[in-house]
């Protein structure tokens, strides 16, 4: 920025001109925004940080002595509000009002690919003190702010603002090698992770470094990895959200006071403006289409409900498929079930039997892709009850399950989808297996998925189709996907992914080693089937969607 144009405006500010005012708060209102929400991660409490930020500064802009200082003051400020949320709030409270990440904003509002996408994402396994660091480091690679002002603002010396930054791009390195690892296909991590709650932490990092160094496959790179300062050289400050305005409280200030020290009438109305959620709407482009990523409904209350179905006895075998009718894999037999309510087909999943373990499946038709986003990024983990992902675009969209009986068995909660706004269907089950198939080599040879006699079973409520191991879902629209487990420990994996995956899943059987083929429910028309639980409505608690059925 243009240093003489803003000690231009600083000094006219200082003076009273309102105009002078408003630019100096629009102008300098993206670099508070980037530094807080990158020192919180995204937390929920960043409009607040930010609003006080701006309100101090403005309120002790008379204060400043020298202009050409305003922007290592207004810093210095950020961090002090930063430090004093941490001091005012317990570690436990905090993870509670997490809001959707700054990492994935990083990612959607700059477009981030490759190794850039990698160091966004690696920020989320910093710890706290790591984060506020790097949310001043992060803009002096970009060219936002001098080494001189990082110094200042942490307070410390420039020698040791040095040392503290090498020791957090060591940290940072090594968060990068864990995102790597994650997404990577090392079945020993998959063993590491199974009882990871999907949230990073410090003791998760430890646990995860030790064996990416001690693996061959983990700890080989496949690409020369660039050094974090060369990839953020000259990145754009994060925009800020859509419509995004101060909320500020005038605090001790009447508004005839506020006027009378210089605040202009548009500025005095933005204060009083109602504050927009950090995590407002992000457009981005990608390969000449629109996807666009919506915030995720404001954090539910986890109060203590009903479960869907209770469990009253775990069976001592897995007990033979309902004496229904068979459904047909195919739902376009089956007479369309129309809700007036609903512009599209409301064909319900229903209790099915499996097919032939040798049926290989019918021709998965065609949608239109243009990719999906989802809040928690390409693989969001969900293992306890309320936690959630939303969903927004036009693709694919898989979600494994994980059920573990060893922990608890007992009654599932199903998950739901909720919030729906535009069309789902449930167009294909894969995994090379049902969670009620037998599992190869299991005790007494005929443990599930489900459980077996020695550890219990998990149950599923009645009228609920039986899950697969993968289940793909397309979406055109939005919706959110919460996991509900009560009666029993389960989790969701959730990816986006395309057409060509799931052909490519669903297509192995028996002769790849898979137990059978996968099936392919989509009829390719809106009578496809639409997953159980789901609504248009947003509850209080997910938990208590009704479940819709033919059953």
């Amino acid at each position: 920025m243009d240093s003489q144009h803003w000690r231009a405006v600083v000094t006219a500010a200082q003076a009273g001109d309102r105009r002078a005012l408003d630019e100096l708060v629009t102008g300098w209102l993206p670099l508070v925004y980037n530094i807080v929400g990158r020192a919180l991660n995204g937390h929920a409490d960043v409009d607040d940080v930010v609003q006080e930020t701006m309100l101090r500064a403005v309120g002790n802009l008379g204060s400043l002595r020298d202009p050409d200082s305003f922007r290592s003051w207004l810093v210095a400020i950020a961090m002090r509000q930063i430090r004093d949320r941490a001091r005012r709030k317990a570690p436990d409270r905090l993870e509670e009002a997490a809001a959707s990440d700054f990492a994935e904003l990083t990612v959607l509002r700059l477009q981030l690919e490759g190794q850039r996408r990698e160091v966004a994402e690696a920020v989320r396994w910093l710890d706290e003190e790591d984060r506020h660091l790097l949310s001043l480091w992060w803009l002096e690679v970009a060219g936002e702010l001098t080494r001189r002002e990082l110094a200042a603002a942490v307070g410390v010396t420039r020698q040791h603002a040095a040392v503290r930054v090498q020791r957090m791009k060591e940290r940072l390195e090594t968060s990068r090698g864990i995102v790597r690892a994650l997404d990577g296909a090392c079945p020993e991590l998959r063993e590491v992770t199974g009882r990871w709650n999907g949230r990073p932490d410090s003791v998760w990092r430890k646990r995860l470094a030790r064996h990416i160094r001690g693996c061959g496959y983990c700890g080989g790179t496949r690409e020369a990895v660039v050094p974090a300062e060369r990839l953020l050289v000259g990145l754009a400050l994060v925009p800020l959200p859509a419509g995004f305005t101060l909320s500020l409280a005038l605090g001790g200030k009447t508004a005839a006071a506020a006027t009378s020290v210089g605040w202009s009438a548009k500025l005095l109305g933005a204060l009083s403006k109602p504050a927009v959620a950090m995590t407002a709407g992000a457009t981005i482009v990608a390969g000449g289409a629109y996807v666009v990523g919506q915030p995720p409904d404001a954090p539910q209350p986890r109060a203590a409900v009903t479960p869907t179905a209770t469990a009253t006895s775990l069976p001592q075998r897995p007990s033979a498929p309902p004496a229904t009718p068979e459904a047909s894999p195919s739902p376009r037999k089956e007479k369309a079930v129309r809700d007036k309510s609903d512009p599209y087909g409301t064909v319900v999943d229903a209790v099915d039997r499996a097919p032939d373990p040798n049926t290989r499946p019918a021709a998965l038709p065609r949608r239109p892709e243009s990719g999906v986003t989802s809040t928690g990024g390409p693989k969001a983990v969900m293992q306890h009850r309320g936690d959630r992902v939303t969903l927004t675009g036009r693709g694919y969209v898989l979600v494994r399950w994980q059920i573990s009986p060893k922990s608890r068995p007992g009654a599932l909660v199903m998950p739901s989808w909720t919030g729906l706004k535009g069309r789902l269907f449930h167009v294909a089950s894969g995994g090379s297996r049902r969670m009620d198939d037998p599992l190869p080599g299991a005790p007494d040879g005929y443990a599930t998925g489900m459980g077996g006699p020695a550890i219990g079973y998990a149950v599923l409520p009645p009228g609920t189709q039986q899950m697969w191991q993968n289940e793909y879902f397309y979406l055109d629209g939005t919706v959110t996907l919460t996991q509900n487990e009560r009666g029993c420990d389960y989790g969701l994996i959730v990816f986006p992914t395309n057409r060509d995956a799931v052909v490519e899943d669903i297509d192995q059987g028996p002769p790849q080693g898979a137990i059978r083929y996968g099936l392919v429910r989509d009829t390719g028309t809106d009578s496809a089937p639409v997953p159980q639980y789901v609504t248009r409505a947003t509850p209080a608690d997910p938990a208590t969607v009704a479940q819709r059925s033919r059953v």
